[in-house]
């Protein structure tokens, strides 16, 4: 039975988008980023914040935001 992976560790989030663990440490800091629960010391992103986040991220120009279907 395969698990199903429903969070991620920030190491694993950094790894994901190719960042520093640092640069997500930081942006825990100013409120930029995913949302993420921190459970007794450890931070974790739920995999629907960080696909949500990611799709709010996407871009046509630096202007022009696509939905997440890619369409404008």
């Amino acid at each position: 039975m395969q698990q199903i992976i429903k969070h991620l560790n920030q190491g694993e989030l950094a790894d994901r988008w190719d960042i520093s663990v640092a640069t997500l440490e930081r942006w825990r800091s100013e409120g930029i980023g995913p949302v993420f629960l921190k459970l007794q010391g450890r931070v974790l992103y739920r995999l629907e914040d960080i696909e949500s986040f990611e799709a709010e991220s996407l871009r046509k120009s630096t202007n022009e935001r696509v939905n997440a279907g890619g369409a404008v």
